[in-house]
């Protein structure tokens, strides 16, 4: 499939003259004449060209969202037209892994690249997925897609090991495993693109931007996000337990809706971050990344837990529709470690609407670390 011949002639061309003008720049930062394009600036372009949505900062396997597309971004030189590039990390899953034979090994890392894409299409309700690639090659840029599919478990062959690395393919692609990084890398043939355009390099951008110093025009969106923090998605000692947080539903004493969860709020949070939430027990909008809104609090003794109202919508979200447990199966450090997220992200976008969004391992406490250093 395509996305790239689907849109407008006038999305296409204004994407273009996006990419041109950053390609433009790239006696910036090389004297080469193939352009210099940023990674991260190539999916800011993408997303405002084609009205996109941006999921850069979720840490999940796709960069963008159109409708129920997933859009894995890439950019990198065209060579020989067949890269090897990163598509998945598991730096924080070592312990799954480290210690298994070689097949399973693989089979153990590809059932957790699996997972991840299973994650990614539950939470933001994905139907199909693509990798968009910007190929940079000598004066131009040229544009490839190509399907993003699970790895074929049942399929896999070819499995050999050198020092460094493990190499092994399905019935559909070819993969590397980097044993030092802990990277998943896939293979790109591109032997056809689906546009191809030239890309004038200036002698001295440096010069042209001063010119142009004065001019407040950016194809750069503007945040409309007031503040950032990360909670937990666990209790002390990063312990998922039995009876609260995720597992609030089993807790002992009155009868509880199977979907009744919280998210924890350590007595941290509070110290450092004290008015990025409202009140105790006052309701704002949280805003999930499927686009739907749900309404939640701050409650608990303490205020230590950010619930929903009614208290089973944070549930049917969290435990159904996107770490996919069935009614009394338990969450457990397994569920999170599986899916690489053990936090989330929220984003205060002003007093009464918040977004949230999952964050990779280790996310709160490297958060809380830094407010304590920042102090």
């Amino acid at each position: 499939m395509s996305f790239y011949n689907l849109q407008t002639l006038e999305q296409q061309n204004l994407y273009k003259e996006y990419l041109q003008i950053i390609g433009s720049l790239s006696n910036l930062f090389s004297d080469s004449s193939t352009p210099y394009l940023y990674y991260r600036i190539a999916e800011k372009m993408f997303c405002k060209a084609f009205h996109a949505r941006d999921l850069s900062r979720g840490d999940v396997s796709y960069d963008a969202q159109k409708e129920s597309l997933g859009i894995g971004l890439k950019t990198f030189l065209r060579g020989n037209n067949k890269s090897i590039q990163k598509i998945a990390e598991f730096n924080k899953d070592k312990l799954l892994y480290d210690n298994l034979t070689l097949s399973k090994k693989i089979h153990k890392i590809s059932n957790l690249r699996n997972k991840r894409l299973d994650f990614t299409n539950n939470l933001y309700d994905i139907e199909k997925s693509i990798y968009h690639c910007v190929i940079r090659d000598n004066g131009k840029f040229q544009i490839y897609e190509e399907e993003i599919k699970h790895i074929n478990i049942e399929s896999i062959k070819n499995i050999r090991q050198t020092k460094s690395s493990i190499f092994f393919d399905d019935d559909i692609y070819e993969y590397s495993f980097s044993l030092s990084k802990s990277t998943l890398m896939k293979r790109f043939n591109t032997p056809q693109f689906l546009d191809t355009f030239s890309v004038d390099i200036i002698e001295d951008p440096l010069e042209s931007l001063y010119s142009l110093i004065n001019q407040e025009q950016s194809i750069m969106s503007h945040t409309h996000i007031k503040d950032t923090a990360y909670l937990p998605l666990y209790g002390r000692g990063k312990k998922v337990f039995d009876n609260s947080g995720l597992n609030q539903w089993n807790a002992n004493g009155r009868t509880r809706n199977m979907n009744e969860v919280y998210i924890p709020i350590p007595k941290d949070f509070h110290t450092y971050k004290p008015n990025f939430f409202p009140n105790k027990d006052i309701i704002f909008t949280l805003n999930l990344p499927n686009k739907k809104q749900i309404n939640v609090k701050v409650c608990q003794a303490g205020s230590k837990a950010l619930m929903s109202n009614p208290n089973k919508d944070l549930g049917e979200w969290l435990l159904r529709d996107v770490f996919k447990l069935q009614a009394g199966e338990l969450a457990t450090n397994q569920t999170l470690y599986t899916y690489g997220v053990d936090s989330v992200r929220i984003d205060k976008i002003n007093n009464t609407e918040y977004e949230i969004n999952f964050a990779k391992l280790d996310s709160y406490e490297n958060f809380i670390i830094n407010l304590k250093n920042n102090l």
